[in-house]
């Protein structure tokens, strides 16, 4: 059995040990429920600060990360996440966005990339799909937000298409990963949502959806996800899915729908160091 490509190196993270062996620059990786300073239905590593909870034990939580992940706070760039398929290429004008006061975030906006190094890329998630993105010959990476309506509306296949159009990338040399998100084993929907999914005409429904009763649909946001990238260019072995259901694995991530609606975020995060060497 391959390992997943998410790895617990911390009680507050996994990281993507294979983007690091490709480049060594890269620090990638997805936040844990434990180990920080939130209470209540927000305990303990609560990444958002848009969900009610105090923003001093955000950002607590946050500068916590940075520190454990030699990347300053002042580095980071975070999202005003809406569900959409907006893609935004950042800079180091962006620095610090979002980080600590949530209305400085960059607006209306599920996916962020850049070439530049010494910038951590951020968003937030507790059931959607975290895809992350990277080329190494463009040095470019990225991650996006991929709710069944960012996923629906290919934000995956636009990340792609931003890098090949606007950045010269070829879709061979990119590498995706899909990070820890709501399964299929607890993610049901219904036919207002699948008619959505049908629009996307997959190639292999039957890996996507199945009908547990009449109108009720298990939904692998996951394989919609990888199946979309690949009609987006991507090669199959160059994409790498993990096995981890944020539902399922209650004692490691917050679940929206497990948690009736009330609970904390995970962040997906990447970036470069301008100090490390790569391979």
């Amino acid at each position: 059995m391959n390992p997943d490509a998410f790895q617990q190196q911390e009680l507050t993270y996994m990281d993507i040990p294979l983007l690091n062996r490709v480049d060594s620059s890269v620090t990638a990786g997805f936040t844990l429920m434990d180990g920080g300073f939130s209470n209540g239905s927000y305990a303990e590593l609560n990444m958002g600060l848009h969900v009610g909870d105090d923003p001093l034990a955000v950002q607590k939580n946050r500068n916590k990360l940075a520190e454990q992940l030699s990347m300053p706070l002042e580095q980071w760039v975070f999202a005003d996440q809406v569900h959409d398929s907006i893609i935004y290429k950042a800079g180091s004008d962006d620095k610090g966005k979002g980080t600590l006061d949530y209305s400085t975030a960059i607006k209306g906006t599920d996916g962020l990339y850049t070439k530049e190094k010494n910038i951590m890329l951020a968003l937030c998630f507790a059931d959607c799909v975290p895809l992350f993105f990277f080329e190494k010959q463009q040095k470019l990476v990225g991650t996006a937000h991929a709710g069944w309506k960012g996923t629906v509306k290919n934000i995956a296949g636009r990340m792609v298409q931003e890098w090949t159009e606007k950045e010269q990338a070829d879709p061979d040399r990119i590498i995706a990963v899909i990070g820890p998100s709501i399964g299929p084993c607890c993610y049901t929907v219904d036919s207002r949502v699948m008619d959505h999914v049908y629009s996307q005409n997959a190639a292999e429904p039957d890996k996507i959806y199945s009908e547990i009763k009449k109108g009720q649909f298990s939904l692998d946001l996951k394989e919609l996800n990888r199946q979309l990238l690949i009609k987006a260019g991507l090669k199959d072995e160059n994409i790498h899915v993990s096995s981890y259901c944020t539902g399922c694995e209650s004692d490691l991530f917050f679940s929206h729908r497990r948690d009736n609606g009330k609970t904390g975020r995970m962040i997906s995060f990447v970036g470069m160091k301008e100090e490390a060497d790569t391979i």
